[in-house]
């Protein structure tokens, strides 16, 4: 049976809170802009700000479906406009990035490089990608892998026979830890000085009426995951998405990533999740934790 839930999920939706507004951008804080991150290094004579800038513009433009114009990626990111272009047409030389007649900018295939370079490379996703098609397989949903990057989630894998999703949920993408159920679990086992550094510069955005939007909160869930061994998400960023997630930790004992299992398009109580998903969920979690040596 699995373990009995500690905190109603029905909770009301409370307005968010300025948490950011009194500290400096995070690093990996996905709601600042980039030229104030970069402007934290100001005194470091060995940052490349040049280089710090053509990433940024080259992250901008991955994070926006449409093509970009320099204007835009100024805005975006909060670079000077003569900077961006400099980014942008030593981005477009080097074979990352293209314009069309409108010189408004787009990725191009190389930049693939870099994810399939750490994708090749990390142990966890390679070691996790059999383990998940197996529980997608027998569970009939899908199943995903992420970690804990700054403030935020990033997917390594999923399930091969996952269903058509969201492409928030596609690997690669980054998603909030606070109102995600692999963020939640993994934000459970911060150590303690980490999580009031999180407290201290996260930013809470209602992505639905649903989505936990202030630290109370947040700490209540985080309470009930330690006692769950799960943390269980419902409509947090999406509607009609449901989630449960359990920790993956390594043969030393350390949490290293979270693994879940995902509903879309149909909704269930916690406890049904539950009952149907955390054993194997568990189980899958634990066989690939015994794979990953220190």
């Amino acid at each position: 049976m699995p373990p009995r839930l500690a905190v109603a999920q029905a909770v009301p939706r409370e307005q968010p809170l300025p948490s950011a507004q009194a500290h400096p951008p995070s690093l990996f804080d996905h709601d600042a802009l980039a030229a104030e991150t970069i402007a934290r290094f100001d005194d470091d004579p060995d940052f490349v700000t040049a280089l710090a800038r053509g990433l940024a513009v080259l992250l901008a433009l991955s994070d926006k479906k449409r093509r970009m114009s320099i204007a835009q990626v100024s805005h975006r990111t909060g670079i000077p406009r003569a900077a961006a272009r400099r980014s942008l047409h030593t981005l477009e030389k080097l074979g990352f990035v293209a314009a069309d007649d409108a010189r408004h900018f787009y990725l191009r295939p190389r930049v693939l490089s870099f994810s399939h370079a750490y994708l090749s490379a990390s142990p966890l996703a390679v070691l996790a990608q059999p383990i998940l098609d197996r529980l997608g397989e027998s569970l009939r949903e899908a199943c995903s892998l992420a970690i804990l990057d700054g403030d935020e989630i990033v997917y390594l894998a999923r399930s091969a026979s996952s269903r058509i999703m969201s492409p928030s949920l596609n690997v690669g993408r980054r998603l909030p830890a606070y109102c995600t159920s692999i963020g939640q679990v993994l934000l459970a086992h911060l150590p303690g000085d980490e999580f009031a550094d999180y407290l201290a510069h996260v930013r809470f955005h209602p992505y639905t009426e649903h989505t936990l939007t202030n630290a109370d909160r947040l700490r209540e869930t985080l309470d009930a995951v330690r006692t769950n061994g799960y943390a269980f998400a419902s409509q947090q960023m999406e509607t009609r998405l449901c989630t449960i997630a359990v920790p993956v930790r390594d043969s030393g004992g350390h949490y290293v990533a979270g693994m879940n299992v995902i509903l879309q398009g149909r909704l269930l109580p916690a406890a049904d999740m539950a009952e149907q998903f955390y054993r194997p969920l568990h189980e899958a979690s634990m066989e690939l934790g015994s794979l990953l040596l220190l």
